[in-house]
């Protein structure tokens, strides 16, 4: 959403920050550089999220994204050429709804459609960073990976959301796969239907990897295993084992040789070690987050929504935060 969000902002010729964390050395930060190359955006990496805006403030200047509006409406691109695009008009925190520490203009609230309240605690006795009335200052929530939950479901999360903000614009997305590339060739374009009657063994250290898990085996897969780590878990040598021995189990079983498959998050946290696993081949799987429409609430909705809320931020901030 973060990618999203920042390219779409891009294209419309303002400037945006993105400040994140960096945990496990910053992978999500080298999988958004990547992706985002070529874009005016900067990516602020930092557990000092205020500290990071202002070094970034400081060495390429900001602007109020409501300069970029005439009459009412945002600038046709011959039109921006007046503006510096370098110039910071939007910060967006990546996981900073929780970060109360900074001022924000726009709260957009990601809720995983699988495990939408795990056990309704708040870390670390369960998965929630904030307790559900905090969605009473959310003004959008976003409802991932919808395309993998059953409508029933779908109505009791949207349910118990406008029991707290009975006015809460509500969206559903999902990951959509591209492609695959090969580990040790990032810029190899694999179909996906290279894993069709195929063995897998899905290997992730990410939040919630039954998405992941799930998308793949929707690709006509024989069969799919797994190895789940912690989110942000760096791969040691004894992990890389433990991933042997069991696409060795795979392989005495199927008689052929199971492929792993890997997240792009994994790729970026250490595209080396997974070398070792060789001569198995190792493959990154690429996707990107789709808005699913439903009921009038699609991709243009989406951004013209986005679009009204910064446009009516706060007015007493230069910089608006998302």
């Amino acid at each position: 959403m973060v990618e999203f969000i920042s390219s779409w902002l891009a294209d419309s010729g303002i400037s945006p920050l993105i400040l994140t964390r960096g945990y496990a050395g910053g992978d999500e930060a080298r999988m958004l550089a990547r992706h985002l190359r070529g874009k005016a955006v900067k990516i602020g990496v930092g557990a000092n999220r205020a500290v990071t805006a202002a070094c970034l403030f400081k060495r390429h200047g900001y602007v109020d994204p409501r300069d970029y509006l005439v009459e009412g409406k945002w600038h046709e691109q011959k039109e921006r050429s007046r503006i510096n695009s370098r110039k910071v008009g939007v910060v967006v925190l990546d996981d900073g709804m929780q970060h109360w520490s900074l001022q924000r203009d726009v709260e957009i609230l990601m809720v995983n459609g699988l495990t939408p309240w795990g056990n309704h605690q708040i870390l670390p006795l369960g998965p929630l960073r904030e307790p559900l009335k905090a969605l009473g200052k959310a003004d959008v929530v976003v409802i991932h990976h919808a395309n993998l939950v059953s409508e029933h479901n779908l109505r009791y999360i949207k349910l118990m959301m406008r029991e707290v903000k009975k006015s809460l614009p509500i969206f559903f997305t999902r990951m959509s796969p591209s492609h695959f590339f090969e580990v040790g060739n990032i810029n190899t374009r694999i179909p996906l239907d290279i894993l069709c009657n195929g063995v897998v063994l899905c290997v992730s250290a990410i939040g919630s990897a039954n998405a992941f898990v799930q998308g793949i085996k929707k690709m006509g897969t024989l069969y799919v295993d797994r190895l789940d780590f912690s989110d942000h878990h760096s791969l040691q040598d004894t992990d890389i084992e433990i991933i042997r021995m069991k696409l060795k189990e795979l392989e005495d079983k199927f008689g052929s040789m199971p492929v792993v498959v890997i997240t792009e998050k994994d790729y970026d946290r250490d595209p080396e070690i997974l070398r070792h696993l060789s001569p198995y081949k190792v493959m990154a799987l690429c996707s990107e987050l789709q808005i699913i429409p439903c009921r009038g609430n699609g991709d243009d909705d989406f951004k013209k929504l986005l679009k009204e809320l910064v446009e009516n931020a706060g007015h007493d901030t230069t910089t608006h935060a998302i």
